[in-house]
C-alpha cells in the first residue's frame, strides 16, 4: 500500500519535474537587427543568458506588425517576458496590452515607450540613456577639438543630421545644437539635414543635400543620432572633397562602426564617438527582466546611463574601463 501511494505521488510530480527542468525564455526584440548597436546589445544579453542559465530569443521587429507577430510568437514558445527597441515608442499601448494578455514582463530599452498622450508609460521599467546630455558631450567634445584647431567659431558650418520623429534622436541632437550655441556658434550656421531612416546611406543622403545648399562653409562639424548618421556626413563632406582637415563628426554609440573607422591607417573626419554601454544594455536589461519573472524582483521604473567620449587615440583604454 505505502509502495502504491510512493509511486502515485512520483507519478503526480512528474510533470511538475519536468516543467521545472524546462529553460526560462526570455525575448529579446529590436527594431534594427542589422545596425552595430543592436547587435551588440543581443551579445551583452546571449553573455547574460549563459550567466544566469536562461535562453534569450532575438528576434527582429522593423515595423508594427512583426512587433505584434513577435509577443505572440514569443507567448507561443512559453517565455516569462521580454526586452523590446519599438519599431516606433507610440506603439507603447499595444506593447503593454500584448504584454498583459500573454502575462510576460516587459521592458524597454533605448527608447522610452508613450501612450497616445506622449507620456512614458509607467507600467513599463525602462532602461536608456539621457539623450539631451550625452548631446551635450557631442557639442563639447566638439567645441574643445576646434578649440585646438584653431577654427573660428562663427565660420563653422553645423550639419545636425535629424531623425526628429525619435524623441530620443532629436534630445541628443538637440543637446548638441544647445553645446554649441553656448559656446557662441552662429544660429544661422546651424543646417538641418533631415534623414529618411537612421542608417549611414540615409545621413549620406541628407548630408549631402545640406552641403549642396551650404557651399558658403569651408569648415563643418556634424552629429546625428547615432555612428551611422556621424559616419554619413563624413562620407558626403568626402565625396566633396571636404577632408579631415576641414570636417570632424563626433557620433554617439561607440558601435563597431566607429571602431572600423579608427582603425583605418589613415585618419578620417570621424573623430569621435560617445561611447554607451551596449554592455549595460544588452546584458542588464536581459538580467533584470529574467529575475522580475522568476524572483518577483522589479527593475527600477528609469535607469539612465552615461557615456563618455571616445577617440582614434584613447578608444583602446575608454574600451578597457567599460569592460568590452
Amino acid at each position: 500500500m505505502q509502495r502504491r501511494a510512493a509511486l502515485a505521488l512520483a507519478l503526480l510530480a512528474t510533470p511538475f519535474a519536468l516543467q521545472a527542468a524546462e529553460p526560462v525564455k526570455i525575448g529579446f526584440l529590436v527594431k534594427q537587427a542589422e545596425e552595430p548597436w543592436f547587435q551588440d546589445e543581443w551579445r551583452f544579453a546571449e553573455q547574460a543568458a549563459k550567466d544566469k542559465g536562461f535562453t534569450l530569443v532575438k528576434i527582429g521587429i522593423p515595423n508594427g506588425e512583426k512587433m505584434m507577430a513577435a509577443i505572440d510568437n514569443l507567448a507561443a514558445q512559453k517565455a516569462v517576458g521580454f526586452v523590446i527597441c519599438a519599431p516606433d515608442v507610440k506603439l507603447g499601448v499595444a506593447v503593454n496590452r500584448a504584454a498583459k494578455r500573454h502575462k510576460l514582463k516587459v521592458m524597454s530599452v533605448d527608447d522610452q515607450l508613450v501612450d497616445g498622450a506622449g507620456k512614458p508609460i509607467a507600467d513599463i521599467p525602462h532602461m536608456g540613456i539621457s539623450g539631451y546630455e550625452i548631446g551635450k558631450q557631442v557639442g563639447q567634445g566638439l567645441l574643445a577639438e576646434i578649440k585646438a584647431r584653431g577654427w573660428k567659431l562663427d565660420e563653422v558650418g553645423v550639419l545636425r543630421v535629424a531623425f526628429d520623429q525619435l524623441p530620443t534622436a532629436r534630445d541628443r541632437t538637440m543637446g548638441a545644437v544647445d553645446a554649441l550655441k553656448a559656446a557662441g556658434v552662429p544660429v544661422a550656421n546651424i543646417v538641418d539635414a533631415p534623414q529618411a531612416k537612421t542608417d549611414t546611406e540615409s545621413a549620406f543622403n541628407a548630408a549631402n543635400i545640406a552641403f549642396t545648399k551650404n557651399a558658403k562653409f569651408k569648415r563643418w562639424v556634424a552629429f546625428g543620432l547615432n555612428d551611422e548618421a556621424a559616419l554619413g556626413a563624413v562620407r558626403a563632406a568626402e565625396g566633396r572633397g571636404i577632408k579631415q582637415d576641414a570636417m570632424m563628426a563626433i557620433g554617439i554609440g561607440g558601435s563597431q562602426t566607429a571602431l572600423n573607422e579608427f582603425t583605418k591607417p589613415t585618419p578620417t573626419a570621424f573623430y569621435g564617438t560617445v561611447l554607451i554601454s551596449p554592455k549595460r544594455h544588452g546584458y542588464e536589461t536581459a538580467t533584470a527582466v529574467y529575475e522580475w519573472a522568476t524572483q518577483g524582483k522589479q527593475p527600477p521604473a528609469v535607469t539612465l546611463t552615461s557615456g563618455i567620449l571616445m577617440t582614434r587615440q584613447n578608444q583602446a583604454e575608454i574600451r578597457k574601463q567599460m569592460g568590452l
